[in-house]
C-alpha cells in the first residue's frame, strides 16, 4: 500500500465525488415545471337591445346598451332610498339606474331614466340584470338527440315573462 492513497482515504472529502462528476438528469417535458395559468377576464360588461327602446325628451329612441355586473353595494344603497322604503317594487328601478352604463347616445343613466321606460322595457332589462348576476349565463350544452350536433339552450327564458 502506497503512503499517498492511505493519505487521501483519511481526507474526510475523499469519498464525495467532484462537483462536475454530479450528473443533473435532464428534464423531459412531461417533467418540467408547468407554465402559470393565463389568468382568465372576467366579462364585468355586457350590451343588450331593448325591445322598444328608451324615448327622450328629445323624442330620440335609444335600444342599445350595456349593463355592468352588480355588486353588493349596488344591492344595498337602494335599501335606503325612501321611495323603495315606501314601495318595494321601486328597488328594480333604482336599481337598474345604479348598473346600467350605457343607453344610446345618452349622456348618463339613472333611475330617472329607468322609470320612463315602457314596461316591455322594465321586464326585460330586469330579466336580463338575473341573468347575467345569477351565473353569468343561462345556457346549457346539449347535443341534437337525432344528428348529435352540439349546440346551446337558453334556459332562464330569453324572451319576456319567461324564467
Amino acid at each position: 500500500m502506497r503512503r499517498t492513497s492511505a493519505r487521501a482515504s483519511a481526507s474526510p472529502l475523499a469519498d464525495v465525488p467532484a462537483p462536475e462528476a454530479v450528473a443533473v438528469p435532464e428534464q423531459t417535458p412531461a417533467q418540467a415545471p408547468a407554465a402559470a395559468p393565463v389568468p382568465q377576464r372576467l366579462q364585468t360588461e355586457f350590451p343588450f337591445e331593448l325591445p322598444r327602446g328608451y324615448v327622450d325628451e328629445a323624442g330620440t329612441v335609444h335600444r342599445d346598451g350595456v349593463m355592468r355586473l352588480s355588486t353588493a353595494r349596488d344591492e344595498l344603497i337602494p335599501l335606503r332610498d325612501v321611495r323603495v322604503q315606501e314601495n318595494p317594487a321601486y328597488l328594480s328601478v333604482v336599481l337598474l339606474g345604479r348598473v346600467i352604463t350605457r343607453l344610446g347616445t345618452l349622456s348618463m343613466v339613472h333611475d330617472g331614466t329607468v322609470e320612463n321606460m315602457f314596461a316591455s322595457d322594465l321586464a326585460f332589462l330586469q330579466d336580463f340584470y338575473r341573468q347575467i348576476n345569477a351565473e353569468g349565463h343561462t345556457r346549457a350544452a346539449v347535443e341534437c338527440p337525432h344528428c348529435s350536433e352540439p349546440f346551446e339552450v337558453e334556459l332562464g327564458g330569453s324572451r319576456l315573462g319567461e324564467s
